[in-house]
């Protein structure tokens, strides 16, 4: 895996040996770096993954605690994390105009679903992206951001998966184009309940229903059902995870889909699996 950054030192080895590329990408406020596989090549479309923070957070550490971009060269995607906007509050948490519970409370006009689509044309603009497997990654405001993206941005991005995010709140007509949702939430979140809540004022709902109105939206038939276990949070001893599914008779491109650590919280301690796991399911969920 190749973090392509605008120090002098770093980008000498890698001019020596690969074809120059964009050392950046902008997609309207300031470079960001790029994470590109090693095996990467211009004749060969590669998935994208953009990785949202949470609120307060920056891209970079939101990378960190996911460990996104190791996973980069072995599954050949590409890879952005990048940062939301410095509040006026104390410290100027960074945040994403996501919905209205979470976590534009200072009322900003702001458009954030139009810099994050810019952001993936600039991308596409200089590596060769594949147009089928556009994926958004967030957590806690940046998986709101995720929800928002994957209703009014359906027909560029592939899938989403959100950690400890919701929907937003109220019945909503269907996009138009369908996306696979996969909603990853712990039971014992005191941030973002799980059964669904309030900020400030507005509410949002629960994991089961954020699932439930995705699973409307693309069409699927019948109640979720159950998938399996997965050991997605270190703290909680054995397969604490359980996995339930909407993909029956489902709009093609389109499912959702829930994963719920029983007793984790709104920062689980990831498994060593969790990641991957996260990864290939999105990998496993192309447009048709």
């Amino acid at each position: 895996m190749r973090t392509v950054r605008l120090a002098v030192i770093a980008l000498v080895p890698l001019l020596a040996i690969a074809p120059a590329q964009a050392q950046t990408v902008d997609g309207g406020r300031g470079a960001l770096p790029v994470t590109v596989p090693v095996g990467y090549s211009a004749d060969v479309a590669a998935p994208l993954i953009v990785l949202l923070h949470t609120y307060g957070n920056t891209g970079a550490r939101q990378d960190e605690y996911m460990g996104l971009s190791d996973l980069a060269d072995s599954y050949g995607f590409v890879m952005v994390a990048p940062d939301g906007t410095p509040s006026r509050g104390e410290g100027n948490p960074q945040f994403w105009n996501a919905s209205a519970a979470c976590c534009n409370w200072e009322g900003v006009d702001l458009d954030d679903v139009g810099y994050i689509s810019g952001l993936i044309d600039a991308v596409k603009q200089d590596y060769t992206i594949d147009e089928k497997r556009v994926f958004i990654l967030g957590h806690s405001n940046g998986a709101f951001m995720a929800h928002r993206l994957a209703y009014e941005r359906g027909a560029d991005i592939a899938a989403i998966a959100s950690l400890a995010g919701a929907d937003e709140a109220g019945e909503r007509q269907g996009p138009p184009h369908p996306v696979h949702v996969l909603q990853i939430h712990g039971t014992g979140d005191t941030a973002i309940a799980y059964d669904g809540g309030e900020i400030q004022g507005s509410a949002y709902p629960g994991a089961k229903q954020s699932v439930a109105n995705w699973a409307a939206r693309n069409g699927c038939a019948g109640a979720g059902v159950d998938a399996g276990r997965l050991d997605l949070d270190s703290s909680v001893d054995g397969m604490e995870t359980t996995v339930t599914r909407h993909a029956s008779g489902c709009t093609a491109g389109g499912s959702a889909e829930l994963w719920s650590i029983a007793d984790g919280a709104h920062l689980p301690e990831l498994s060593e699996h969790f990641t991957q796991l996260v990864v290939e399911w999105l990998l496993g969920h192309p447009k048709p």
